[in-house]
């Protein structure tokens, strides 16, 4: 893993992430490596290697953030996951969150359980929502396609623990890859203990050649994502309205 340390400017950004006004990206690049994510767009500009090979380094950001107030929702993060693996050492985000003023509005999205251990900040906050992107991709294939994320069942739990500790969660499911996705399993298994879900189904375009790599070993499942999404959404439909839970978006590409 190679990490470029570099000192930032501004610690928020402007975004047009629905429901946010704003974002902070301690880091650039996500050690995780799924193959399908959609923030490998910014390897166009940043050329040190492969997807989840390097990772960029903020490291003032926590010093910029002190005394800085923003009015709206703070997205954390766009680009990253605030809790990749080099957070356990770094300590970026967590020195972050003990700096940021605790009248933000703060949402962090994240795939690591890892996100437990900065509970007693995260209570400090007087609004902050923490979601967990989820599936139900069995052990082999999550190695393929997600190698350095942690496991479902550690999500699942973060989620649990999260709700314990009287944190607003919700459940990130997705990408939604038909035949691959057990929506039904993964609803039954978080949702007494989320506020809420986001369902996304995979975004072919943005998320490069692993369209090509899913057309190649899942020819049925791309078929449906490429040409029947929004059939597929009706049978999303009805596995929401038979759970009773809340759906916050359904996002189709």
């Amino acid at each position: 893993m190679r990490i470029i340390r570099v000192k930032a400017k501004n610690p928020f950004g402007k975004t047009k992430i629905p429901g946010a006004k704003f974002v902070i990206n301690q880091y650039i690049g996500c050690e995780h490596g799924c193959r399908y994510c959609y923030a490998k767009f910014i390897c166009k500009w940043y050329d040190y290697g492969e997807w989840g090979e390097w990772v960029i380094v903020r490291e003032n950001l926590p010093e910029l953030v002190r005394g800085r107030f923003v009015n709206g929702w703070v997205y954390m993060s766009s680009i990253s996951d605030a809790y990749q693996p080099i957070e356990a050492e770094i300590r970026l985000t967590r020195r972050i969150l003990q700096n940021m003023n605790k009248n933000i509005r703060l949402k962090i999205l994240t795939k690591s359980d890892l996100v437990l251990r900065d509970l007693n900040l995260l209570k400090e906050f007087k609004r902050v929502e923490v979601g967990l992107t989820v599936n139900s991709f069995d052990e082999d294939l999550r190695r393929v396609i997600e190698p350095k994320a942690p496991k479902m069942e550690r999500r699942f739990k973060a989620l649990e623990n999260l709700h314990n500790a009287g944190i607003r969660s919700y459940g990130f499911i997705s990408p939604v890859i038909p035949n691959l996705t057990d929506l039904d399993y993964i609803i039954e298994r978080t949702k007494e203990f989320v506020e809420y879900y986001i369902i996304e189904l995979l975004n072919l375009k943005m998320s490069g050649k692993f369209g090509s790599w899913l057309r190649e070993n899942y020819p049925a499942s791309y078929n449906i994502i490429a040409n029947e999404p929004e059939r597929y959404v009706g049978k999303i439909r009805r596995i929401v309205a038979k759970h009773n839970v809340k759906v916050s978006k359904i996002i189709i590409h």
